[in-house]
């Protein structure tokens, strides 16, 4: 008779939330409530956030550059990049890197002390063999990129040698497999970018040393990314620990007792959750950001996550047939009074910040959208907004008043 494997009890929760509660922590959690650490800055928000995901596409600016603009205000762009790549040199010593790109929610900046709770990923992609391609001489291939970056010092795909054989963007290159490949494996590390180009590296002479190791067992890489994911949302459910740093829930299960994070239970959730006990200890206060967010922002990135706290059901349509858009190729919901209350998919028409789609929830929308426009317009260097469409006339009129009022003042 085979034996039945037994699923351990759940323990008991130590508090329960209400749904504001939840949702208070969240905000917190992810520093869009409460005074902004503005003397830690963008490299504060990366620590905070533990990941920044990264996007190729650009409409108000790229992805990375609009989380720390919702959390920090109006940060110069020059100054969102320089705190997040270190100039990697060939003739000069480097200075340690702050952060570096890796595969975690998707590929995103991750601060550079978390290299090493990265161990566990690279030493599954190295046993997998290989990702997406598959090189004709993975060796020699290999030796070759290693060659070319130990005597030249750091360098993009194209002074590599280029990284497409002439078709389309998938359609690789061998160097440009052996580069990925020697990426996701830990040989190679990017820690700038150059025009939106990754720059690689040798990660024995970029990675610092102290950090410059692949000795933590997969369960210690594993309860320390549960654990900042945890600190990062504040509570979360174990689908929600697993979705941050794209764990599989079974990795979840077998860490998040000895994770720190504390069970609790939150009304209408319906599932067991789990909080971090610093969150619990002080209660969310302070004023709440008035913002539009990327929807590559991590409070949002988790769509089952964003319905359940706010309420509000989110999806980048930029992928989707443009005739079956609803919101709009880009949507950037609007976050306004710890709330999800409208969204705005924008362009840029010389110094003018299109609207061309606009939705709010109801009149209690129109002043912070236009707040909200008004001052994406600023960041971006646009001195005027115009709204195009929107789902409601009678809150189109309103928010176009207010626009006007606002840029009288």
């Amino acid at each position: 008779m085979t034996a039945v494997t037994q699923t351990p009890p759940l323990p008991q929760p130590v508090t329960t939330l209400s749904r504001d509660d939840a949702r208070r922590l969240a905000l917190r959690a992810q520093g869009l409530l409460g005074a902004p650490d503005r003397r830690a800055g963008v490299r504060g928000v990366l620590r905070q956030l533990g990941a920044v995901q990264l996007d190729t596409i650009s409409v108000l600016a790229r992805s990375h550059e609009l989380v720390p603009y919702a959390r920090l205000g109006a940060v110069g762009r020059d100054a969102v990049e320089a705190a997040y790549w270190t100039p990697a040199s060939s003739d000069a010593p480097a200075a340690p890197p702050h952060s570096f790109e890796y595969w975690s929610h998707a590929a995103c900046i991750l601060p550079i002390e978390e290299w090493p709770h990265f161990a566990f990923r690279r030493r599954a992609r190295r046993a997998k063999g290989h990702r997406w391609h598959v090189m004709e001489d993975s060796e020699r291939s290999c030796a070759a990129v290693l060659d070319r970056l130990k005597a030249d010092g750091p360098l993009t795909t194209s002074e590599l040698g280029g990284g497409r054989k002439g078709g389309e963007w998938w359609d690789w290159s061998e160097t440009k497999i052996a580069v990925e490949w020697l990426l996701d494996t830990g040989d190679v590390v990017c820690t700038e970018r150059r025009a939106w180009k990754r720059v690689y590296d040798l990660a024995e002479r970029a990675v610092p040393d102290a950090l410059l190791h692949d000795d933590l067992d997969d369960t210690e890489c594993l309860r320390r990314l549960v654990a900042q994911a945890g600190a990062a949302m504040g509570v979360a459910t174990r689908a929600d620990l697993a979705d941050y740093h794209r764990l599989k829930a079974e990795q979840v299960d077998a860490v998040v007792a000895d994770s720190g994070l504390v069970p609790v239970e939150v009304e209408g959730w319906g599932k067991p959750a789990w909080a971090d006990p610093a969150a619990l200890a002080a209660p969310p206060r302070g004023r709440h950001r008035t913002t539009l967010l990327s929807p590559f922002d991590s409070l949002i990135w988790d769509r089952p996550r964003t319905e359940r706290i706010f309420g509000f059901t989110h999806r980048l349509e930029a992928y989707v047939p443009r005739p079956r858009r609803i919101h709009g190729y880009f949507a950037m919901p609007l976050l306004a009074g710890g709330q999800l209350i409208g969204r705005v998919d924008p362009a840029r028409e010389g110094t003018t910040l299109v609207a061309r789609q606009v939705s709010m929830q109801s009149s209690k929308a129109v002043v912070p959208m236009a707040r909200a426009l008004g001052e994406a317009a600023s960041w971006v260097g646009c001195d005027s907004v115009r709204v195009e469409r929107c789902d409601d006339q009678k809150l189109a009129d309103a928010l176009r008043a207010e626009l006007t009022h606002t840029s009288d003042q």
